[in-house]
């Protein structure tokens, strides 16, 4: 059986590992950031009405374009980002990891760079050099936040094509405050100019508000969005970006042609049509998520700020010894690769109580 290594693989891509968590059959999973509640029986109706509809034309293509989509995402991010915006400055696509692509292929590729600020959300730098853009890594501090004076000195110094601001950070969770963004599109400007990228995957779950008015009069900042995590839909796979209307043209530059399904855009309007309930579970996410927090201090942990529906929390010698151990309780929490962290989804309260429960025993191990 030929092997990975013999076959003429780019140089790049050699010697790597493919994106992924454990998915591992234990009762308490905490490890993916997936919304824990499934979705209501009101929706799962309605998606099925949808879908019925749509099958009855699957002998044809999709909207290329997702007009329809684009408008009720529009709509929403109107209503709950406080920033006018229509259909020309939305796009969508599978994930918003293919939205994140879409973006290197248009404005990245050979002989251009990428820059993030790590620890941040790995997908980034993976993306990057799938599409041939070199990836540069930012500074952050040791509290994990941005530091604006090294990061404006980075960016001075790599003149990169574009540059990724993750708020809430993953897998830190903690939110880059408006005038750091304000302040690192400017220092991108001066530079070459860059595209800056400002992906908002959990800002449903942030204490502070979205981003998105800072679009207006900046026609190289992009904020990116998924349906994911607030929306409860991580199997739908819908990922989408507001901006200029320039860049939405840009980016169809690179899209595939009828990219997003029929099926897919059915069952992302009909999760638009129940934004209000769902993000009635978000308000309870963000409770347990503020619980863990304090929970997670009071039993002796440190615990990073976090405004995402995850805790990262430590420090541990042997971290991956630390995340078996809690393993060993039946619960399955995720090892980033951040030296000495381990970070946990917000779940249920049921759930979160048995990750809690595990945790005093492994401080308990610990401390003993």
């Amino acid at each position: 059986m030929t092997g990975i290594d013999e076959l003429p693989v780019r140089d790049e891509l050699r010697g790597k590992s493919p994106y992924g968590a454990p998915q591992l059959d234990v009762p308490v999973r905490l490890n993916t950031n997936e919304n824990p509640y499934p979705l209501p029986e009101p929706l799962v109706e309605r998606i099925a009405e949808r879908v019925r509809d749509a099958a009855r034309n699957l002998n044809r293509y999709p909207d290329r374009d997702a007009v329809q989509l684009r408008s009720e995402l529009a709509k929403y991010l109107t209503t709950t980002g406080h920033h006018p915006l229509d259909a020309r400055n939305v796009w969508a696509a599978n994930g918003s990891n293919e939205v994140i692509q879409q973006l290197l292929q248009t404005f990245g590729g050979p002989g251009r760079t990428a820059l993030g600020f790590e620890p941040s959300y790995s997908m980034h730098a993976l993306i990057a050099r799938g599409t041939g853009t070199g990836w540069i890594s930012g500074p952050r501090g040791a509290d994990f936040t941005i530091d604006l004076v090294a990061a404006e000195r980075a960016i001075a110094e790599h003149r990169p094509d574009v540059v990724f601001i993750t708020t809430p950070n993953n897998p830190t969770g903690n939110a880059v405050p408006p005038e750091t963004v304000l302040a690192l599109y400017e220092a991108a400007q001066a530079a070459k100019p860059s595209m800056v990228v400002v992906d908002e995957a959990y800002i449903e779950f942030s204490h502070g508000d979205s981003l998105l008015p800072l679009l207006e009069g900046r026609p190289h900042l992009v904020v990116s969005r998924t349906m994911s995590k607030a929306f409860g839909a991580a199997g739908l796979r819908l990922g989408y970006l507001a901006a200029d209307p320039a860049v939405v043209d840009a980016v169809q530059l690179v899209r595939l042609p009828y990219h997003l399904s029929a099926v897919t855009q059915a069952t992302a309007l009909a999760a638009l049509e129940h934004t209000d309930t769902l993000l009635g579970y978000v308000e309870q996410l963000k409770a347990e998520r503020d619980r863990l927090v304090a929970e997670l201090r009071a039993i002796g942990y440190e615990v990073t700020e976090s405004d995402a529906n995850f805790v990262q929390f430590g420090r541990f010698e042997d971290t991956q010894g630390a995340w078996r151990r809690i393993l060993d309780n039946g619960v399955l929490v995720r090892d980033n690769g951040v030296p000495g962290w381990l970070r946990v989804t917000a779940g249920t309260p049921e759930e979160n109580d048995a990750f809690l429960d595990a945790v005093r025993d492994l401080k308990k191990e610990l401390d003993a």
